[in-house]
């Protein structure tokens, strides 16, 4: 009988560690979402800087109710530079589709974040020849780098909760910096998924407060952008780690 107790829970302790290594705080194609479709990255599109104070901004809309505690996006580093993100800000606002008689923006602020390295995570995600966009010169350079990341902020504490069928704004921008006497540049990365809705937009954060003026983004050819990322539930897996291991305790008590 010991000896089957003991198979059992080194069975046990296995099948724990398998789960936690399924934990990943990265998204894949196949993995769940909660928006509309996710938007993924277009390993020939453009990369438009959101090196603050430039903030980014792209709408979604909510297919399941409750917190928003994992988004995931992708960008990009001009000509390659090795960099080093020293924070992500991050917005969520309702659909305002009254300021503006031409498009669609975010309307006031209704959740933000600021985010260190320890909050988030990321990784190489692909390659492509990309291009560089800044809306403020209003330049396309095309084919100036190749790589393309990944990044994931997941559990989010105290995260936004957002309501079905709701329509919002993600905004995001960055600091980041280079190697020493080197200026790094990145950009969120547009997206190759179908259009949604209206074009991502773009701002300054106003040097002296005020509102923010927002524009939208379109590519050389006037078409609007969509930007890339993702709303995803938190994994399961930790709650089923739990369940499984209470039960398996459960048992052994009752033997």
């Amino acid at each position: 009988m010991r000896a089957a107790r003991t198979i059992r829970w080194m069975v046990a302790g296995v099948a724990v560690l398998v789960l936690v290594s399924a934990v990943r705080a990265d998204w894949d194609t196949t993995d769940p979402f909660k928006m509309h479709f996710p938007q993924l990255p277009d390993p020939m599109g453009w990369d438009v800087n959101f090196i603050t104070p430039k903030v980014l901004a792209d709408d979604w809309k909510c297919t399941e109710t409750g917190a928003v505690s994992d988004i995931h996006f992708w960008f990009s580093s001009n000509h390659d530079m090795p960099f080093q993100i020293e924070s992500i800000h991050v917005s969520i606002h309702k659909d305002d589709r009254v300021t503006s008689p031409d498009f669609s923006q975010p309307g006031p602020v209704e959740w933000e974040r600021d985010f260190d390295p320890v909050q988030f995570v990321v990784r190489d995600w692909g390659m492509g020849a990309q291009g560089w966009y800044d809306p403020n010169l209003n330049e396309f350079e095309p084919e100036t780098h190749d790589q393309i990341f990944q990044a994931n902020i997941t559990g989010i504490r105290a995260p936004y909760t957002q309501e079905e069928g709701t329509i919002y704004w993600l905004d995001l921008s960055l600091v980041a910096t280079g190697e020493p006497g080197t200026m790094v540049q990145l950009g969120w990365k547009t997206s190759g998924s179908p259009q949604f809705e209206d074009a991502a937009v773009w701002g300054d954060v106003p040097a002296v407060g005020g509102p923010m003026v927002w524009r939208p983004l379109h590519d050389p050819s006037g078409a609007p952008f969509d930007l890339a990322f993702v709303i995803t539930p938190e994994p399961a897996t930790l709650a089923l780690l739990g369940l499984g291991v209470a039960g398996l305790v459960a048992r052994r008590r009752r033997k």
